[in-house]
């Protein structure tokens, strides 16, 4: 079971596309909803909105918990964002989980207007999933650029120069939206660690 975090944003895309995959996909609303989940999706949106609704909601720290404790993580856009330890340009009083090592660049590819759609090729290690010279179709819309990695963070995916996507044991982070193109590559590899690592988390 798959839940994904419905604050605000682009959660049905993450529903359907968990759903796609033969999963059951629940909504993340409240503290007591992440119980019996096997992995979690922080979807897009509005990272300081979604910051400030997990604070209010009281989800902020059983998150953290949560995710330090092994839960496999899937967090695309402003997800990435609330995933990291460090943000660049974060807005008046905005806070991160800080359970994955790297620092982010809030707005690194500019306003909406400035979105694109394109081919990622994938740096990662082989899988069952994905192997390099395969491609992600990512969806840039203000997305983030991850500007630091800390020791035993793999990069998965580069946009020209930027890192766009990173693996810090069972967590990834992206800065793109697969899910509006309809490539669930992400999804099968959360999907891939909870199938490995199924009593991993508590």
């Amino acid at each position: 079971m798959v839940g994904v975090l419905a604050l605000q944003g682009g959660v049905v895309e993450h529903v359907r596309a968990v759903e796609s995959l033969g999963a059951r996909a629940v909504k993340v609303r409240a503290p007591e909803d992440l119980e019996g989940i096997d992995a979690l999706i922080l979807p897009g949106g509005e990272s300081s909105t979604v910051d400030r609704l997990c604070r209010t909601f009281g989800l902020f720290e059983p998150l953290q918990e949560a995710i330090r404790g092994g839960l496999p993580t899937l967090g695309t856009c402003a997800g990435l964002i609330m995933l990291s330890s460090g943000i660049e340009d974060p807005a008046p009083g905005q806070q991160s989980l800080g359970v994955l090592d790297v620092s982010v660049n809030r707005n690194a590819f500019g306003s909406q207007v400035a979105s694109a759609e394109v081919d990622l090729p994938w740096l990662g290690p082989p899988s069952d999933v994905v192997n390099p010279g395969d491609h992600l179709k990512a969806a840039f819309i203000r997305a983030p650029e991850v500007t630091r990695t800390g020791e035993g963070v793999e990069v998965l995916a580069r946009h020209g120069d930027a890192v766009v996507a990173v693996r810090q044991g069972s967590i990834l982070g992206i800065s793109f939206h697969p899910e509006l193109m309809g490539d669930t590559t992400l999804h099968r590899l959360l999907l891939q660690d909870v199938a490995r690592h199924p009593a991993q988390h508590g």
